[in-house]
């Protein structure tokens, strides 16, 4: 049984207020922190990324989601749009989805060669650790689900009017290659598991607990984040609140229903 929204949360308030922390030590350290959140179509990276930066600052914490390459970016060394999105000091980027296409999708829908993809797990571990050794902070999620729980959620997609967008051909090509994206995975994961930039897969069946299991993960492994929030000078207003005086206000008309 998953957890409930209650217990979700209250979970998730004090992992919250641990998150701004961490958000504030990055400013005044002037860390750069990357977090990539790779996994199956339907894992729940979009809702795991919400979690992460729902209380944070836009301006310091932003999402990178990265449509097909252009014509002059397919042109271009691989990893090059990726690089322009990488953080500066004091930033926090969250890649929903990231180089790792190649890996997964680009591997498996016949878009990238043999001979590209190989060459990319070959050039990973490198990249990255060019990454490492400049000061980024990197950490590199998998989430996890069954076919059985990408079945319903596909499923729920198509159902739900709200959700229908999320739902594309290549996420319906993706039911019928399920294994084969279980093995471009184990061959992703042998090749970029590596001691500079680790993989960590995290069980996102039941995606509540799943985006819990991430943040506190995350949280441990970033050192010292504790900060304390700058005093802010908040002295009395000195005079009486002026009452805002909004004119000659035009009724609105009922929205007709039905």
């Amino acid at each position: 049984m998953g957890i409930s929204r209650k217990d979700y949360e209250t979970a998730l308030a004090p992992l919250s207020l641990a998150l701004v922390s961490m958000a504030r030590w990055v400013k005044a350290s002037g860390a750069r922190v990357v977090v990539l959140f790779e996994g199956r179509d339907t894992a729940g990276k979009g809702g795991a990324i919400a979690a992460v930066r729902e209380k944070l600052n836009p301006r310091q914490c932003r999402t990178v989601a990265l449509a097909k390459p252009t014509e002059t970016e397919a042109g271009q060394w691989y990893f090059q749009r990726y690089v322009a999105h990488l953080p500066t000091r004091g930033e926090i980027v969250l890649f929903d989805r990231s180089w790792y296409n190649r890996a997964g999708v680009e591997r498996v829908m016949g878009y990238a060669s043999p001979q590209e993809v190989e060459a990319f797990l070959a050039a990973v571990p490198v990249f990255e650790r060019l990454l490492v050794d400049d000061g980024i902070l990197l950490f590199k999620y998998w989430l996890a689900t069954d076919q059985a729980e990408q079945e319903a959620r596909l499923r729920e997609r198509l159902e739900d009017p709200l959700k229908r967008w999320k739902l594309s051909p290549i996420d319906l090509a993706a039911r019928e290659r399920y294994d084969a994206y279980t093995a471009a995975r184990e061959a992703m994961l042998a090749a970029t598991h590596t001691p500079h930039a680790p993989w960590t897969i995290v069980d996102f069946n039941d995606q509540r607990r799943g985006r819990l299991t991430l943040i506190n993960d995350l949280l441990a492994r970033i050192p010292d984040t504790h900060e304390e929030p700058e005093p802010i000078a908040f002295p009395p207003l000195g005079r009486a609140p002026v009452k805002e005086s909004y004119g000659v206000l035009q009724p609105i008309p009922d929205y007709p229903i039905g």
